[in-house]
């Protein structure tokens, strides 16, 4: 991931994001938590969020098959049909 993502909350589904390689940078509208290599975060279902990463992040995204990527909000970047590897 590079760049800023969007703001979104979701329903019904926490996500975990591990950064295994970079920074990553989760903004809430209240504060920003920094994730360096190694760390991981939670976010709970319900709370507003946008994934930010100046440089090129590497991260495993933990969250049920199901889970909409821009969660309540759809645009040109939301993926309806998830790629199975």
């Amino acid at each position: 991931m590079k760049g800023e993502f969007i703001w979104h909350h979701h329903e019904q589904e926490d996500e975990l994001f591990l950064v295994t390689k970079g920074k990553l940078k989760m903004e809430f509208r209240d504060k920003t938590v920094e994730l360096n290599p190694g760390e991981m975060i939670i976010v709970p279902r319900g709370i507003e969020h946008r994934p930010v990463a100046e440089e090129e992040v590497e991260l495993l995204l933990f969250e049920p098959a199901s889970t909409l990527n821009t969660g309540n909000v759809e645009n040109e970047r939301t993926v309806k049909e998830l790629r199975k590897i």
